[in-house]
């Protein structure tokens, strides 16, 4: 089999979920997005505090992990988005579950890095935090500060599971290169 995924993955508010959909699309290839899967996991349940969002994320993972599987049996390519964590970071390696499907099913990857100024991108989380679209299953409960917030993207920075991986600072939309990345993805999956 050719197996193929493309993870996106890195810093909050960066831009991840929009950029898996418009890849989605121009691919025509499924995409799991992990703030999505937990809201449509969590659509029965009440979420009342961060510590019950945690156990929901951690929840979410697997499950998200699950349909990854089963896609990679079939030989389907696919993009998977979320704030994946390496080793040390939370009770789940969540890089390291990646890594396995990855070696298990012969899958190439390609994961895009999303970074970006804490300052901006800070902004951004904030004001995304007010949004009703958010859903109760991923709001934080609670203003976490500046700092507390760039030690929670930079928890994320030693993401690896092998393959390529291609690194985009947000901070500014415009000058991302979108455009040209789409083209990286598209050539990963012709196996330019």
């Amino acid at each position: 089999m050719n197996n193929k995924i493309i993870v996106i993955t890195g810093y909050l508010a960066s831009g991840k979920s929009t950029f898996a959909l418009r890849l989605s699309k121009e691919l025509n290839i499924p995409y799991l997005v992990k703030d999505t899967f937990k809201t449509a996991l969590c659509a029965g349940a009440e979420i009342t505090n961060r510590a019950e969002s945690s156990r929901f994320s951690a929840i979410t993972f697997d499950a998200m992990m699950y349909v990854t599987e089963r896609l990679l049996e079939t030989g389907c390519p696919l993009i998977i988005e979320g704030n994946f964590v390496p080793a040390g970071v939370k009770k789940i390696d969540e890089a390291g579950t990646i890594r396995r499907l990855t070696e298990r099913y012969a899958c190439q990857s390609l994961t895009f890095m999303f970074t970006g100024g804490a300052a901006v991108l800070y902004k951004r989380f904030i004001d995304r935090e007010k949004t009703p679209e958010r859903g109760q299953a991923n709001t934080m409960f609670s203003e976490i500060s500046l700092p507390d917030f760039e030690k929670m993207c930079r928890n994320l920075d030693g993401f690896d599971i092998g393959g390529k991986t291609v690194r985009l600072d947000t901070t500014d939309f415009n000058t991302a290169g979108f455009e040209g990345h789409i083209e990286t993805a598209r050539d990963f999956l012709a196996g330019v």
